[in-house]
């Protein structure tokens, strides 16, 4: 049955607002009993990983096996959700086509919302941003299957340090004592990977400059263009895609350092669904063909989905988490 709040085709912002409703350390406490003792990795103790391969796994009990008439869908939080469920909708529609059930876009507020609704059963299919996307796994069962690409099989994203083209700032030594935003405190190109990786070339930060979380990657975009903040880490995908709507004039930033690649947002289906279920999103996400559609000329050089898997394709960001001393709780996803 699926919750009221799903009845819509494009659901409002409000409807994630679940943080305020539904903390998802409240949730963890309101779960069923953990199951019986099973191997699980650093998954939340409701989840079992007998295969090793660092997801949880279906539930042995058929009964407990997911197979909802309506499928709900969301993206990763933007700035502007319903530009996005325009976007989506080519995809939207093929994914119905092929499953044969209705599918709903699920306009995301946060990632702890995201990470809540997949975790309660109120998401059934996702994408994940990349720093997140461990936070999915670990505590809503999310399972990352695939991730976009080009024909020839290359995918991922850089992180890339901005400032104002005005700043006087010509390298990292000079954001000391800066105001530099980071996005989210799981973000992996926002935060996590400068504090990994920026150490290294002899800056700190939250010791060296201030971080203020701007919330998101086109905010600390444009408040650089605004000359808000003195720099800022961001998704080279996210900018490049700002820069393709207009939302900024690229004459007006320089980049500061440009990091190797990372993988990019993942796509997950919920760990308890069925298993045909699950072959027919699989099939419907390898199937679509983006030329000529909108999410095809939103994200320029994609070219079709590519399968992944998370405890090969995501070990490079569970190291620079782990040497920020990351752990998948709640608490830290909040």
């Amino acid at each position: 049955m699926i919750h009221p709040p799903f009845r819509s085709r494009k659901l409002p912002l409000a409807t994630l607002a679940l943080s305020s409703l539904l903390p998802l350390s409240l949730l963890a406490a309101t779960q069923a009993q953990a199951q019986e003792e099973c191997e699980r990795g650093a998954l939340d103790a409701i989840y079992c990983d007998e295969n090793g391969d660092m997801v949880a796994d279906r539930p042995t009990d058929e009964s407990e096996w997911a197979d909802p008439d309506t499928l709900i869908f969301a993206y990763t939080p933007v700035e502007d959700p319903a530009i996005y469920s325009d976007i989506w909708q080519p995809f939207i529609e093929h994914l119905e086509e092929v499953t044969g059930r209705d599918v709903r876009f699920f306009a995301v507020q946060s990632n702890s919302a995201q990470v809540e609704a997949m975790r309660s059963g109120r998401l059934h299919i996702a994408g994940f941003s990349t720093g997140p996307t461990p936070f999915a796994v670990n505590l809503a069962g999310a399972v990352p299957f695939a991730l976009m690409g080009s024909d020839d099989g290359r995918f991922g994203y850089t992180l890339q340090l901005y400032t104002h083209v005005d700043s006087g700032i010509d390298d990292l030594e000079d954001l000391k004592g800066k105001r530099v935003a980071h996005t989210s405190p799981t973000s992996n190109s926002g935060n996590q990977a400068p504090r990994a990786l920026f150490p290294e070339m002899g800056i700190v930060p939250g010791e060296d400059y201030e971080v203020v979380y701007s919330g998101s990657h086109d905010q600390s975009m444009l408040g650089v263009v605004a000359q808000d903040y003195d720099a800022a880490p961001v998704a080279s995908e996210v900018v490049e895609r700002m820069a393709a709507r207009g939302l900024y004039d690229p004459d007006d930033v320089k980049i500061l350092y440009e990091s190797d690649s990372f993988p990019t947002t993942s796509y997950n289906y919920a760990h308890n669904l069925h298993p045909d279920l699950v072959d027919r999103i699989e099939e419907a996400f390898f199937s679509f063909d983006f030329a000529g559609t909108e999410l095809g000329e939103e994200f320029e050089g994609v070219e079709k989905f590519i399968p992944i898997n998370y405890q090969e394709h995501w070990k490079v960001i569970r190291t620079i988490q782990s040497a920020n001393g990351v752990e998948y709780t709640p608490d830290n996803l909040e």
